[in-house]
């Protein structure tokens, strides 16, 4: 059977070439020349999905469906889903190797297939190798269907055939389309599959859940249009010697987008923590200098993390500024802040800050906690055991509110803390059951009411 033809396409401008070369004949530039399928001849629409397409039809008139969604039984994966999977929609997750993510697959196919038919499509390993897995983390696996393969067309033949509600292609890297030439994992391969997958899902009603690799830099390999196509990007984090790990929801069009889900690694597979904010408050037996606890919102979930600071006399003229699970060029801007506004002086100290538990935090609501913390290690005087902070610091030297202050509040109140510095203008408007809110204008009077409680 003859193969396909296929052209090469150029990534910068878009032009079309019938053989590859080092340089775009159109807009010359170097290394731009993709394989790709060419274009389906009109009449033929390889590209549509569900429902009716090419009629006009006014948004008022279009009745939407809301189907029931599919819970997989893991409570902290259907949190990050937002609630469970979508008939239809497409899961993209990834993370480095290793980090749980075909188990934690395993584990919610396992569940879902004693109550709907579900696929587990293997190119990375065997039957028995996935047997083993389930057999060692004791999965219920008796009505899971399982298909090693790697070929794109026969994959589809067999979804087509058992209509599964839910399937899993792990992972999209290892598929090939026998109409392309190129190697498994490349950009042509990885971008074709992806999109004749989710065609199929889109039209069938088949939640697809896609495993992806990420390359060195954390991002996922293969094209940047794989996460444009998909309906949800989840992403694994955490360090492979530690037996905490974080799902984070990137994009989704179902759900909150940056929501968390946050797992255990245990000998039975990964285990959904109820109380996350444990893992991430350090247990001191007495008051230390430099910690400062912190409440961070993640998606609809707020969470209290410890974050710590060290000053130290500076051994060398350029004194060092190291920020690991926070940003590194705020840090310095913070400095600045503090020096300027509320006369602490940090140039001739090594400063180095650190988020416990290995979170990441991305949000500006940490720089005021950022800011007690270095303050505290600069003077050596523990904060108050019982205090949170939470607000965003700008260069003026104001304190600017952070979203959801009402919901942060009753998450430090529920786990016994008492005191709370917070932004003035996210003060509540009634007070807080067990909770002394004092609200903070400027950078300045956060560091005098630390004196006051000396």
């Amino acid at each position: 059977m003859a193969k396909t033809k296929t052209v090469f396409v150029c990534s910068a401008c878009g032009g079309m070439a019938p053989r590859w070369a080092g340089q775009c004949p159109h807009c010359d530039a170097w290394n731009t020349l993709v394989e790709s399928l060419p274009t389906a001849p009109s009449g033929a629409n390889r590209f549509a999905l569900a429902g009716e397409t090419g009629r006009l039809q006014r948004l008022a008139d279009v009745a939407p469906r809301e189907d029931a969604r599919i819970a997989t039984g893991i409570d902290e994966f259907d949190r990050v889903l937002g609630g469970g999977l979508v008939a239809g929609g497409v899961v993209l997750i990834g993370g480095d190797p290793g980090i749980g993510k075909s188990t934690l697959l395993l584990q919610a196919l396992a569940r879902l297939a004693g109550r709907i038919p579900a696929l587990y499509v293997s190119g990375e390993e065997s039957a028995e190798q996935v047997a083993l897995r389930a057999q060692r983390l004791q999965l219920p696996s008796s009505e899971l269907q399982i298909l090693p393969e790697i070929g794109l067309e026969k994959i589809l033949t067999t979804l087509q055939g058992n209509t599964p509600r839910v399937a899993v292609i792990d992972s999209i890297q290892t598929l090939y389309s026998e109409a392309l030439q190129s190697a498994p994992g490349s950009v042509a391969q990885v971008r074709e599959c992806a999109a004749q997958l989710t065609r199929h899902a889109k039209s069938s009603g088949t939640a697809l859940i896609v495993v992806g690799h990420v390359t060195k830099d954390g991002s996922l390999a293969g094209p940047r249009v794989l996460e444009h196509i998909v309906d949800t990007v989840l992403y694994f984090e955490g360090d492979t010697h530690s037996s905490f790990r974080l799902i984070r929801a990137f994009k989704n069009r179902f759900g909150a987008v940056n929501e968390l889900g946050v797992f255990a690694m245990t000998d039975r597979g990964l285990k959904g923590v109820s109380n996350p904010s444990a893992l991430f408050l350090s247990q001191h037996s007495q008051e230390v200098a430099g910690s400062c606890v912190l409440v961070t919102q993640e998606g609809t979930r707020p969470l209290l993390v410890e974050i710590q600071a060290l000053v130290d006399a500076a051994h060398s003229p350029s004194p060092r500024r190291l920020s690991v699970g926070l940003e590194q060029n705020r840090l310095a801007m913070l400095l600045a802040v503090l020096h300027r506004h509320a006369g602490v002086v940090c140039f001739d100290q090594d400063v180095f800050v650190n988020a416990v538990g290995g979170v990441k935090i991305a949000e500006p609501a940490a720089d005021l906690a950022v800011l007690l913390a270095i303050v505290s290690s600069l003077r050596n005087r523990p904060l108050p055991r019982k205090l949170v902070v939470f607000g965003e610091v700008g260069l003026a030297g104001e304190i600017r509110p952070a979203p959801r202050g009402q919901e942060r509040l009753k998450e430090a109140a529920k786990l016994g803390f008492t005191l709370a510095f917070i932004p003035k203008a996210n003060a509540p408007r009634q007070p807080v059951e067990g909770l002394t809110v004092v609200p903070l204008d400027r950078v300045e009077e956060a560091v005098e009411r630390l004196r006051e409680l000396d």
